[in-house]
Formats: structure tokens, sequence, C-alpha cells
């Protein structure tokens, strides 16, 4: 055997996952647990669980700045990063990348997070945990709006079984098919305020109903991991492993099996392309350290790397059959963009339970599941889709004395708690649109040789009437409930603000208009698979990543049973 064989085989496995994040880290448990040699490529540094979480223990006192970004970090090192994500604080900024280092362009505003380590946003990402139902699948079929999912809840269901049980969700059986129930773990308690609140909603609506979140937090231990402290200190990295991350639970099971190989600090610029075989044959790396440029193979694809770093790298990937990116004869790869809209809702203030006081903390807020557009009788004459509502009421602070209090009085003021409060925020889906869009700005290359990432996406008039309902509502369940000096609210809500940017290589039957289909499975390179957002076909009225996880699991099972019986 000569070197250059040898040299190739050392460079092939079986298979190769591109991300460590959310879908990168099920898609290595499950290709390592099938028996597959894999690759696992992460653009960014090692993060060992609990070893490389340096903050995790740290006291308020030991940060500095209160935790708070310096003026200098805010508005030149990480000025999109500390927009779009109330983690990025001086405790957690390793987890996210320096924007000015990592810079794309926007056409127009897009906000995008992102979290380049091993382990990737999993790491740092919000925990709410939602199956998605029939209403969520069959989009097109009731509003004859975008195309049509090539699945249904029940082609999805037993994944979603299968991950619940290995991640642990905790939450409660509600019995509403627009959030259909799961395998929980007990759930986290409302408080007295959220209570009354469920009581009065129930009393006046037929159709809405307050629930307490579903969240990957443990409130027992499970699988080997400490349940929850209720520390809300989550995007520093658990000690205890009680939030679900690739960190402390898909990458180590994967690890224990010995098929797989991790490399970190290694940047795919390109899938390679046999046009013999018509499929591909690996993908192209750059070590970010040395920049030593490396060719590795397999028999199969995962694309992993979030929404718009997989559509980037499919984009990237240019041949003579495929001028425009692998892949991509339907001409919809970059297309249809989607993100969640919010920061908009009411809050008010209660007067009553003046006796009564918050104890201790929780991971997770209350939520109203959507309850437009579900069936006729909830039927929306101005908008598609829905919205959901989270919500949250607590105590307001000391220190309330007015500047004219004295005294005696002023000081009674400042150790007295102040009334309970309430705040409402609207949380809406986004129709795919084709003009929604990214692209790569050949031109102009960073470091590594990758083009630069343009991307172009705008809110229509679909999510700016459904945005006047959601205001308008939130006030209304907090009128009826008794609540005073209720006040609306409305931000501005650029796109990527939510951070859950998909439909960027989407799933669907038809060749023609998607890249996708039914398995996750490319329709013109049947050994690539995308897992991650990209493969949305619809947004959803909120939390994506129980759904990325179940569809991830269930492609590896599709691809590892294709290979078995020779299609692939």
């Amino acid at each position: 055997m000569n070197s250059t064989i040898r040299s190739r085989n050392s460079r092939s496995f079986d298979a190769i996952v591109v991300g460590t994040g959310i879908s990168g880290g099920w898609a290595a448990k499950e290709l390592s647990e099938k028996g597959l040699r894999t690759l696992v490529l992460e653009r960014g540094p090692m993060v060992r669980h609990i070893e490389d979480y340096p903050t995790m223990l740290l006291h308020p006192w030991e940060l500095p700045f209160g935790d708070r970004l310096s003026y200098e970090e805010r508005t030149e090192i990480y000025p999109v990063q500390s927009v779009t994500s109330h983690a990025v604080k001086a405790s957690t900024k390793h987890f996210f990348v320096k924007d000015s280092e990592h810079p794309y362009t926007q056409k127009k505003p897009f906000l995008w997070t992102r979290g380049y380590q091993v382990g990737g946003r999993s790491l740092t990402w919000g925990r709410w945990s939602y199956r998605r139902g029939d209403s969520d699948f069959a989009t097109r079929e009731r509003d004859g709006i975008g195309i049509d999912w090539p699945i249904r809840y029940r082609d999805i269901e037993p994944w979603y079984d299968y991950v619940e049980r290995f991640i642990g969700v905790s939450g409660n059986r509600d019995g509403l098919p627009q959030i259909p129930d799961g395998i929980f773990l007990p759930p986290w308690e409302m408080n007295c305020v959220e209570l009354h609140v469920k009581k009065q909603l129930e009393k006046h609506y037929s159709d809405r109903r307050l629930t307490i979140g579903r969240t990957a937090n443990l409130t027992r231990s499970h699988g080997g991991r400490g349940s929850c402290m209720a520390r809300n200190l989550c995007p520093r990295g658990c000690p205890y492993g009680a939030y679900f991350s690739s960190n402390s639970s898909t990458l180590p099971a994967a690890e224990a099996t010995g098929n797989m190989t991790l490399r970190a600090d290694s940047v795919v610029q390109a899938v390679l392309y046999d046009r013999e075989t018509r499929r591909a044959s690996g993908v192209r790396v750059v070590d970010t350290k040395t920049k030593e440029v490396t060719e590795y193979y397999a028999g199969v694809i995962f694309l992993c790397a979030s929404a718009l770093g997989s559509t980037s790298i499919l984009l990237n990937s240019l041949e003579e059959t495929f001028p425009d990116g692998v892949g991509n004869s339907s001409g919809e790869l970059g297309h249809n963009l989607m993100d969640n809209h919010f920061e908009i809702g009411a809050s008010g203030v209660f007067d009553g339970f003046q006796d009564r006081y918050i104890r201790g903390r929780r991971p997770v807020d209350v939520l109203v599941p959507r309850f437009q557009n579900l069936d006729e009788k909830t039927r929306r004459s101005t908008y598609a889709r829905g919205f959901s509502t989270y919500g949250w009421a607590g105590r307001e602070g000391t220190g309330q004395g007015g500047p004219f209090d004295f005294g005696a009085g002023y000081k009674e003021s400042l150790r007295t708690p102040g009334s309970w409060s309430m705040t409402f925020l609207g949380f809406g889906e986004c129709l795919p649109r084709h003009e929604n869009r990214v692209w790569l700005d050949k031109s102009d290359r960073d470091p590594w040789g990758l083009p630069r990432l343009v991307v172009e996406m705008e809110w229509g008039e679909n999510e700016r009437e459904m945005r006047k309902e959601m205001r308008q509502s939130s006030a209304e369940m907090l009128e009826v409930s008794g609540f005073r000096n209720i006040r609306e609210y409305e931000g501005s809500s650029p796109p990527g603000l939510s951070i859950h940017e998909m439909g960027t290589a989407r799933m669907g039957a038809d060749p023609k208009t998607s890249v996708l289909n039914r398995w996750n499975q490319m329709h013109d390179i049947p050994n690539i698979f995308v897992t991650d957002g990209a493969c949305m076909t619809s947004n959803g009225w909120g939390n994506p990543s129980l759904t990325y996880m179940a569809l991830t699991a269930r492609a590896c099972d599709y691809a590892v049973k294709q290979m078995k019986n020779g299609s692939l």
C-alpha cells in the first residue's frame, strides 16, 4: 500500500458530521451508537463538560462591571451578540463569537447570534422544549401559503418520544393539540399570581390556557446528570449537567462508543462532489490554527452547522453540475429565511397577595399556547398562522420610595417589597418568502478562505398584522385577570433577534421547490443530510430545538438503514 492510499485511508470514515450544537451532537451520538466510524468537525475550540466552564461557580463580586460587558466590548467587539442574546455577559462572552472577528453583511437588518465552540449554542440556548403538532406540519393544507411539509406529526412523534427520554424535559401534560404532550419529568411550579391568572383565563376564555413552560432542565436526576439547582446561571455551563447540552449529554454518549473522532478548530470550506457517482465524497477542511487544508472522506455527510452555517457550506461548494451550490437544482438554497418576531406585549400591576412572596428561582416561565387559526372558530381574517404568549409574574423590588419621602417612612419603603406585576410577551410566526435570503460575497473572504455571508430579510404584512393582536391580547388577558396600570409595549424586533433562524434549505416533496426530502436528505445528492434549522419548511409559533433533535435522530436512523441495504 503506497503512502497516498494510506494517507487517504487515515482520513476516511463511515460518516462525517459538521457541527456539534443541538443537531450535530445528536447526529454524532446516533451514528456512533449505530456502529459507524464517525468524524465530527467543529470550527471552534474544544469545550469539555465542566472542565471548560471557567465562570460556572464565580460569585457576583468576582465578575467585572457587575457581570456586564464593558462599553468597548458592547460597541466594538460584540455589537451584534450583545443585542441578540440576554445571555452575553462578562461571564459568558467566551461562548459567543466576537463580531469584530466574524463579520457578515446585513443587506437589511438581521442580527445573527453565533457560538463557535464544541457544543455550539447548545451551551447557551433557552431550553424551552416543545413538540410541534399538526397545526404546524399541515400549514399549507390549512392556509395555502408556502409549500407543504413532507411529514406530519405522526411521522415524528416516536422520535420526539425518543429524544425526550434521553434529554429529560420537565413539563405538564396539558392535553392541548397545538402543544402535543410528551414524556415529562415533574414540572416547575407557578407562583400565586400566575395561578390566579390561570384561573381567570379559564373563566373568561374557552381558547386560552396559561401553562407552565416545558424546559430541558432536570427537576430530578436523569441519565447520570444531576437535577437543576435553579441557580439561573445556565449560559455559563452547568456543573451538574442539569440542562441538556451536547457537552453534557450527546457527545459523551458518542465518545463512549469508541466510534467518534472529534476534531475542533476545523472549518469546513466545502462539500466534495464526485461527478461519476453523483454523490458527495467528503469535505474540505481548514485548520483554524495552522491554516492547513485537508480533505476527509465518508459515505454519508450530515450538515448540522446551524441554518446559515450549513447553507453557507453548500453555497460555497461549487461544481459544474451545481454552479449555484451543490444540491441546488431547485434554486431554493439560501432562500425562505425565517425567524420568530417578538418584543411586543403588555405588563401590569396586581394589588392582591401582598402577604405572599416568591420563593427561590426557576429556569422557565409560563406560556399561553397559540390560540389563533387552529380551526374555523379561531380563524383570523387579517393574518395567517399564529403566536404564543410567554409570561412571568413577580414582586417588584424594594426601593420604591419617591424623591419626596424622608425619615422613617422612606426607610420603610426601602425594606418593603413592591406590588406584584406580570408581563406578557408575544412570540409570532414568520411566513416563508423567497425574497428573504442569504448569499455569498466571493469578493470578500475571511482568514479561512470562506466568502462573507450576506443576509437580506424583513418582516411582511402578515407579521405586522399579527403583532397588533399580540399586543392587544396581552393587555386584554391582564385586564380580565384584575391588573391595573396596564401598559402595552412594542420593540423593533429585527429579524434574527429570537435566534431561531431557519428555512434556507427547506424540506419538501417536490425537488423543484425544495432542497431536502422527508428524511432531511438532499433531493440531488442522497448521501448529504441537513438536520439543523435550515431544513424547516415553516417557522412555527416558537421554540424549534426539540424538533431539530427529533428530525436528526430520525434522519440518522434512516441513513444507517439505507447504508446497510446498499442504497447509500
